[in-house]
C-alpha cells in the first residue's frame, strides 16, 4: 500500500485505517461498520498484493464526526480538512 502522508494524520482526531481481510466483501463490511458510527472517507476498491493472501482496504476516519447512521452521506468527508 502507499505510504501514509503527514496531512492524513495531521490532527489527533484523524486516523488512517487499514483493513486486511480474506476478500473484498469482508473488507467493505468492516468499512461500513466504521462508517455507521464516525465520519469516514470511504474507499471504493481493495488492493491485492501479488503472491499474498487476502486484500487490503484503506479508509480515513475522523473521530470528531459522530454519525447518525440513518443520515449518513457517503463521500462527504475530506480526510485532510474534515
Amino acid at each position: 500500500m502507499r505510504q501514509i502522508n503527514d496531512a492524513q494524520v495531521a490532527r489527533p482526531v484523524l486516523a488512517v485505517v487499514e483493513v486486511a481481510a480474506a476478500d473484498a466483501e469482508t473488507a467493505f463490511a468492516i468499512q461500513e461498520l466504521l462508517a455507521a458510527h464516525r465520519g469516514i472517507a470511504l474507499a471504493d476498491r481493495t488492493t491485492r498484493e501479488p503472491g499474498e493472501p487476502g486484500v487490503w482496504l484503506r479508509c480515513f476516519l475522523d473521530l470528531r464526526q459522530e454519525i447518525d447512521s440513518e443520515h449518513q452521506e457517503e463521500g462527504e468527508l475530506d480526510p485532510v480538512t474534515g
